[in-house]
């Protein structure tokens, strides 16, 4: 096949304890999926439909953060509010449409640490307009993703404690028992919407505690069982 330009490379994360690669193919996020979180942006966390959101697969977003290494971010133009999220990222090991919440679980490949960044105050003024989130969201390294660790070896991470830190202290922590919609059923509302398939990444939401960051500021992802994620604002 002849391409008018080379095409790029296809994204893909380093998987834990081995040598293969998880290539990304979509990236969808959960919107206000723990209740805390969902009242310190001002909404009512009562347990309607989730609702999602989606940030590009491409490697300029979706930049994977190398085990022991720190990923330098660059600060992004046209903010001033720039807000880390820690959340887990569930990574699609198989597709389908229509998925029972109880089949779910049979989908996810595995897990990693990730950050939704976001410049904040593009995103509540997009809100504001009725207009969607893409300049809030979806931008060149919003997206970093720790190591990804397979099922098979770390198991269902039910009630694991999540957390991030800034500059050595605490802004974020919470038990992923605080979600609003458990990661099976977020697999199977968002099956209903798209049919999903092998290589979709899937942030399942934030917890309270979101907050600024700046240029020289060091963020440290952490979820019990995973490899941390390390990102430092340049």
């Amino acid at each position: 096949m002849n391409y008018v330009f080379q095409p790029p490379p296809i994204n893909a994360l380093p998987v834990a304890g081995s040598d293969c690669f998880f290539p990304v193919r979509r990236v969808y996020c959960v919107g206000r999926n723990y209740a805390a979180h969902a009242r310190e942006m001002g909404f009512d966390p009562d347990r309607e439909p989730p609702f999602f959101f989606c940030k590009p697969g491409d490697a300029q977003s979706v930049v994977a953060v190398p085990q022991g290494q720190t990923l330098a971010m660059p600060y992004p133009s046209l903010t001033a509010n720039f807000h880390y999220e820690v959340e887990l990222v569930v990574a699609l090991g198989q597709g389908g449409k229509n998925i029972a919440v109880e089949e779910a679980a049979a989908h996810i490949f595995g897990y990693a640490v990730g950050l939704d960044m976001t410049r904040r105050d593009l995103q509540i003024k997009m809100r504001e307009q009725g207009r969607p989130w893409e300049i809030g969201k979806a931008f060149d390294f919003g997206a970093p993703v720790g190591l990804l660790h397979p099922k098979a070896q770390v198991g269902e991470l039910g009630d694991a404690h999540i957390s991030l830190q800034v500059n050595g202290e605490v802004r974020q922590q919470s038990n992923l028992s605080h979600l609003i919609w458990s990661i099976n059923e977020t697999i199977a509302n968002l099956s209903t919407l798209f049919e999903l398939q092998p290589g979709d990444l899937i942030f399942s939401g934030t917890p309270e505690g979101v907050g600024p960051v700046k240029p020289g500021d060091h963020m440290l992802g952490q979820i019990a069982g995973l490899t941390p994620i390390d990102v430092a604002v340049v």
